[in-house]
């Protein structure tokens, strides 16, 4: 796991908008993880059922000494399938919760630019969110990379941001310093600019990648209005067409934006 971890430092730090794209199947469809979102891959083990719990989430199993929740993505995602021996956990981490996803079998990795990554279109998704963050074409095969942390939020919307949190600060006055964001999840997106505008920041602007925002910030570039538009900028890491390493990259090797950082 070293060199991996060491080849995502390296690539997440150089902001080239790729990113590596861990394949596995469900019910014999492809789907993708981003390889820095995994910890590890193992056989699935027994698993102990949790009263009360979501019915997507198995229960817990303890692999050394940390206690991991399981989320069987097949029913996750609308399949009756009987968990076998050989199934396969995808071990991850996300807002300090181990998850452990169920899955069929692990194909391998490919690494492709962020622009060959498509957002799917709204015929697929229907009137909500898809739980697709993009479609990939990797080796010849369409690939649909899913929005894990979406998946967790829905299962357990107490790991996503609280409101109560917020609330607790008291009062807020009202800030009118422009915000711009961009984050191609509408969930996240709103959960994000309700937490703002209950915080007291009221002039936000959302973009869906990170590739519109950078179009964007052009635009005022070479109208020399970014300071007065532009106060702070909020960003996802994963999005298709530009991610969020290049976007910030792009921001701070450009002299006009950085010299209106701070």
């Amino acid at each position: 796991m070293a060199d991996k971890n060491d080849k995502n430092e390296i690539l997440l730090e150089s902001g080239t908008n790729e990113i590596e794209i861990m394949e596995f199947t469900v019910a014999g469809n492809l789907y993708g993880i981003n390889v820095a979102k995994v910890d590890e891959i193992m056989l699935s083990q027994p698993v102990k059922d949790m009263p009360h719990t979501n019915p997507s989430v198995e229960g817990i199993f303890r692999p050394r000494d940390t206690v991991i929740t399981v989320i069987n993505l097949p029913r996750y995602l609308g399949h009756e399938c009987e968990n076998q021996e050989k199934d396969l956990f995808i071990i991850t981490n996300f807002n300090q919760m181990n998850i452990a996803f169920r899955v069929h079998t692990v194909i391998g990795i490919s690494r492709i630019s962020w622009t060959a990554i498509q957002k799917p279109d709204k015929a697929i998704s229907g009137s909500g969110e898809s739980v697709a963050t993009g479609i990939a074409h990797c080796n010849g095969e369409l690939v649909t990379i899913l929005d894990f942390e979406r998946i967790i939020a829905e299962i357990a919307p107490e790991t996503s941001i609280q409101m109560d949190e917020i609330d607790r600060l008291g009062p807020r006055q009202r800030v009118q310093k422009p915000i711009v964001m961009a984050e191609d999840s509408a969930l996240l997106a709103k959960m994000i600019q309700d937490a703002l505008t209950k915080a007291g920041y009221t002039n936000l602007r959302h973009f869906s990648n990170g590739l519109e925002l950078w179009e964007y910030l052009t635009r005022l570039k070479k109208n020399d209005s970014v300071q007065e538009n532009v106060s702070l900028i909020i960003t996802d890491i994963e999005m298709p067409q530009m991610d969020g390493h290049r976007l910030t990259k792009l921001v701070k090797d450009d002299p006009k934006l950085r010299a209106g950082r701070g």
